[in-house]
C-alpha cells in the first residue's frame, strides 16, 4: 500500500490532465509522476529507504509536492515542521524524532547554524541557492517505475500539534490512514472527477491528486490567510477557471471584504470557528454557491459538515441565543459520541455511565479509520486517547451537544469553560457566536477577567450599540464587555483565538 499508487493510476488514465498549477508553472499528471519517480530515484540512489525520515522545508509549490510524493514513492516517512513556530518548538520536535534527510530551500539551511539537531542530519539537500556541505536537490523526470509497497500501518507523514503545555506532539499518519482520510475528505468535500480546486490547505492536495482533480496552489502567502492577496487570487482563479476552494474562514473573509471572491460553485471552510455572520453574508451575495462548513482537527479531519443552505431560521435563532455553533452531522466515516466533560481529569471513559443524552453538553469523542490512533512514541496518548472495547477513540477536547437529528452544536473548548457558582459552566463559542452577529464586532473572545465574565471585542461600537450589545449578552451570563485594538489569533489559520496570548495581553488591564 502506498498513496502514490493513486497518482500512478491517474497518470495512466488521464496523463495530459493538469495535476498541479502554481504561480510559476503547471504540470500534468504524467509529468508529475515522472518527476516523482526522479525524486524517488535520487533518494534511493543515496541509500535512503524504508525506515528513514526526510524533513521537508520548502514553500508551497510544485517542487514541494515532488519532494513529498517522491519520498513516499521511495518508502520514506516525511516530516513537516513549521519554522515560524520558533526555534524552541523546532528543537523539541526534532528531539521527538530525528530525520535522516533534510530537503530545504537555501534560506531554510540557515537554521542549521542555530539548531544542532539539523546539523546531525546525515543527508542534507538544498533546492535553491548554494549551500556548503549539502547536495543539490533538483529531481528530473525519468521513466516511471513502481513505488515501494508499504504496509498499511507504515508511517508516511509526521506533523506536529502542540498540546495544552505548548510542547509538540507528533501526529504520525500511516499510508492506510492517509488513504482513509482521502476517502473521508472525498465524501465530505464532494469531490468530482476533473474539478479545479484552489488549494490553501496543502495536505488536501494529496486527496485532490488521488481523486483526479486539478489543484491550483493559491498565489499568496499561505502562512497568513487573513492577509491573502485577494487580487492575485481572484485573477488566478479566473485564469484557470477554478470551481471550488477549501480554506480558513479568515481567507474567505479577506476575499469577501475586498470584493474579490471568485465565481466558485462551492466553498468549504473550517480549521477554526466559522461564525454565521460571515456565512450569511457570503451566501446572500452568492445564493447559487454551495457554502459548506467542515469541522475537524489535526487528529480527525473531517468530523462533521453542513451546507449553509440547510441551516433554518430556527437554527439561526438558536445560535443568536448563545446555544452554540452548528457544525452539522458527523460524516459517514466518523463515529462520534458525547460524554461527560472531565476536562482532562481522567483518561478512561465508560460509555454506559458517561454518554450523554440528546441536548446535554459534554466532550466530543471520535473514532474511525481516518482518526489518529496515537502519537509518535505514545507521547500525548494518555491525555487524548482512550481504548473502549478494543477501539481507540480520540478525545477532541471540544465541548458540544447533539440535537434530535444528530447534528453537532459546538459550544467551546472543554478547558475554556468558565465555572459559575451553583450554575452550569459557561462555554465561550455560544456567547462569541451571539456577539459576532453584531455588524460592528469584528472578532471577540470570552473569558474570566478580574472575577468578571468578560467579552473582549474588536470593532468600533457607538455608546448605544455597546449598551445594546451588553444588555443582550448579559442575559447569557456576560458581566462586562471591553474593547481591544487587536485580539491575538493562531498563526496557522489566523482565525482561532489565542487565549493564552490574550490573557497575557490583558494581564495589567
Amino acid at each position: 500500500m502506498n498513496l502514490v499508487n493513486h497518482l500512478a493510476e491517474r497518470a495512466q488514465r488521464h496523463p495530459d490532465r493538469l495535476a498541479l498549477i502554481d504561480a510559476d508553472r503547471s504540470m500534468s499528471y504524467a509529468d508529475l509522476y515522472r518527476h516523482v519517480c526522479g525524486a524517488s530515484q535520487q533518494l534511493r540512489g543515496d541509500g535512503l529507504g524504508e525506515g528513514d525520515t526526510v524533513l521537508i522545508l520548502q514553500p508551497v509549490g510544485i517542487p514541494l509536492y515532488i519532494s513529498l510524493l517522491g519520498a513516499f514513492h521511495a518508502g520514506l516517512t516525511v516530516m513537516f515542521i513549521d519554522p515560524s513556530a520558533g526555534k524552541a518548538i523546532m528543537r523539541n520536535s526534532l528531539s521527538l524524532h530525528q530525520p535522516s534527510a533534510f530537503i530545504g530551500v537555501g534560506k531554510a539551511h540557515l537554521l542549521r547554524l542555530t539548531t544542532p539537531e539539523l546539523r546531525r542530519i546525515s543527508h542534507p539537500y538544498h533546492s535553491s541557492g548554494w549551500v556548503p556541505f549539502s547536495r543539490k536537490w533538483s529531481p528530473q523526470a525519468v521513466d516511471v517505475f513502481d513505488p515501494v509497497e508499504s504496509a498499511a500501518d507504515a508511517p508516511a507523514l509526521i506533523t506536529f500539534t502542540s498540546g495544552s503545555t505548548g510542547m509538540p506532539k507528533a501526529a504520525c499518519r500511516s499510508h492506510g490512514f492517509l488513504l482513509a482520510q482521502h476517502q473521508a475528505l472525498a465524501e465530505s468535500l464532494h469531490y468530482q472527477e476533473g474539478q479545479v480546486d484552489l488549494v490553501t490547505l496543502p495536505v488536501f492536495t494529496l486527496a485532490n491528486l488521488a481523486s483526479g482533480l486539478t489543484s491550483v496552489l493559491a498565489d499568496t502567502d499561505l502562512r497568513f490567510p487573513a492577509l491573502a492577496n485577494s487580487t492575485a487570487v481572484a485573477a488566478q482563479c479566473k485564469r484557470h477557471q477554478v470551481t471550488r476552494c477549501a480554506a480558513s474562514p479568515a481567507f474567505f473573509a479577506k476575499l469577501f471584504r475586498d470584493q474579490q471572491l471568485p465565481e466558485f460553485t462551492s466553498i468549504y471552510t473550517g480549521g477554526a470557528p466559522v461564525f454565521p455572520d460571515l456565512l450569511d453574508r457570503i451566501q446572500a451575495a452568492r445564493p447559487e454557491m454551495d457554502v459548506v462548513t467542515v469541522f475537524g482537527s489535526t487528529e480527525a479531519e473531517p468530523i462533521a459538515h453542513i451546507a449553509w443552505k440547510e441551516v433554518s431560521e430556527s437554527d439561526h435563532q438558536k445560535m443568536l441565543a448563545g446555544q452554540g455553533l452548528l457544525v452539522g452531522k458527523p460524516v459517514q466515516a466518523t463515529q462520534l459520541r458525547i460524554v461527560t466533560d472531565q476536562s482532562g481529569q481522567s483518561n478512561t471513559v465508560d460509555f454506559d455511565a458517561q454518554e450523554l443524552p440528546v441536548g446535554a453538553i459534554g466532550e466530543i469523542l471520535v473514532t474511525g479509520d481516518h482518526v489518529l490512533k496515537g502519537y509518535l512514541h505514545g507521547k500525548g496518548n494518555e491525555e487524548s486517547k482512550v481504548s473502549i472495547d478494543g477501539e481507540i477513540w480520540h478525545r477532541t477536547g471540544d465541548a458540544a451537544w447533539q440535537d434530535e437529528t444528530g447534528r453537532v452544536w459546538l459550544v467551546g473548548r472543554c478547558g475554556a469553560a468558565i465555572a459559575r457558582d451553583g450554575q452550569p459552566p459557561l462555554y465561550p463559542f455560544g456567547i462569541e457566536c451571539a456577539a459576532m452577529s453584531h455588524p460592528s464586532v469584528q472578532r471577540c473572545a470570552l473569558l474570566k477577567h478580574r472575577d468578571q465574565i468578560t467579552l473582549f471585542y474588536e470593532g468600533q461600537l457607538s455608546e448605544d450599540d455597546r449598551s445594546e450589545l451588553f444588555d443582550t449578552l448579559s442575559l447569557l451570563g456576560v458581566e462586562a464587555i471591553e474593547n481591544m485594538d487587536h485580539i491575538p489569533v493562531d498563526k496557522r489559520h489566523n482565525a482561532k483565538i489565542d487565549y493564552p496570548a490574550l490573557r497575557a495581553t490583558i494581564k495589567d488591564r
